[in-house]
Order: C-alpha cells, then sequence, then structure tokens
C-alpha cells in the first residue's frame, strides 16, 4: 500500500467570506494568505499609533487620486486576500464603491512591523514581489527603522517563488522617496514616530 503524506486542505475567498459570515473569526484578526487563514497577533497600542499616523501623513502625500487605505483587503488572487496595515492604491475611493472585489494592486503597501518582523519580512513580502507589487516597506518597531523593498525579481528560495531584489534601511532623520512619487520626500520619523 502506497505511504502519502496528509494534504493540507486550502480555502478560497468564497469560503474565508463565508466562513467569517458564519463567525468563526469573531473576536480576531485574520487574513488570508495562499488559502490558510492567518491569525494575527494582537495589536499593541504603540502598533497601531504608528500604523494610523503613517496612514494620515501618506494621505497627506498622496493626495486626492490615490486612495491610502489602513487595514484593508488587497484582492491578490483566488485564494489570497492579505489585509496590509496601510496600502496606497492609484484612483479614489469612489471609483471603487461599486466594484464587486477590493482593489487588486498597490503603488506602496507598508507593514508596521514588531511581533510579526520575520512573517512581514519573509512570506509577506515574497507574497507582495509575487504579485508585482512595486513597493513595500515595512515601519520596523523593533529596530526603530523603515525597510524598504523595490524591484520584484523571481526568488526559487521564496515561498511564493518571488523577492525583492533592492532593500534599502532608513533610520529616522533621513528620508525617502515614493517610487509612485519621485518629486516628494518624506521624512522617516514621521512614519517611525
Amino acid at each position: 500500500m502506497p505511504v502519502s503524506e496528509p494534504a493540507t486542505r486550502r480555502w478560497t475567498k468564497a469560503e474565508y467570506y463565508q466562513m467569517a459570515k458564519l463567525g468563526w473569526f469573531h473576536g480576531q484578526r485574520v487574513e488570508l494568505m495562499d488559502g490558510q487563514v492567518v491569525v494575527m497577533t494582537p495589536q499593541k497600542p504603540r502598533h497601531y499609533a504608528v500604523l494610523d499616523r503613517a496612514a494620515e501623513v501618506l494621505r497627506r502625500v498622496f493626495g486626492e487620486d490615490y486612495w491610502v487605505r489602513a487595514q484593508a483587503p488587497l484582492d491578490l488572487g483566488e485564494s489570497t486576500e492579505p489585509e496590509p496595515d496601510v496600502s496606497v492604491v492609484r484612483g479614489r475611493r469612489e471609483e471603487f464603491e461599486k466594484s464587486s472585489t477590493h482593489p487588486q494592486d498597490a503603488d506602496l503597501v507598508l507593514e508596521v512591523s514588531e511581533a510579526s518582523l520575520s512573517y512581514d519580512r519573509t512570506r509577506k513580502g515574497s507574497l507582495y514581489a509575487c504579485r508585482k507589487i512595486k513597493e513595500y516597506w515595512i515601519a520596523n518597531l523593533v529596530d526603530r527603522q523603515l525597510e524598504v523593498y523595490r524591484d520584484p525579481i523571481a526568488g526559487e528560495s521564496q515561498e511564493f517563488g518571488y523577492r525583492y531584489k533592492t532593500l534599502m534601511i532608513l533610520k529616522p532623520g533621513e528620508s525617502v522617496t515614493a517610487l509612485a512619487l519621485p518629486g516628494v520626500a518624506l521624512e522617516v520619523s514621521d512614519l517611525l514616530h
């Protein structure tokens, strides 16, 4: 008799939404990553304060032609719907109001990381690179720095087969320019404060 390993059941977005409707995730922060329901760690006050401030700064800088979304889903495929801390989507919110899906792309994704730092660097970084998100920032609260990832490329050893080619580490006192807004510099301290 052949030996076989148990298989992992992957969930679709439709099933994920049905589970949520049935109350399976009540009181939990979850996201769908490659068919797996991932339970996120509870947010500490500092995490949310940095997230909220970063969203505010990005809204001010990107202006009305972009929708800066805090903890909102991105539709990245049939079985993947992460909820990044902040995503910057080209277009106005009103353009999406009648859509049947969440935005499927972002010009910039930012995660605020403390307890989830390793996860955000590896699994989420590989996912965003795989989905061709051009720019991924991590507000690293552990080391008090902004990690700027750019240039998605194939990376066989990565979970989703992609990684970012370029990494810049920026500290408070330095500035960063988003690829989507090449003429506008942001103070790193404004994103980490």
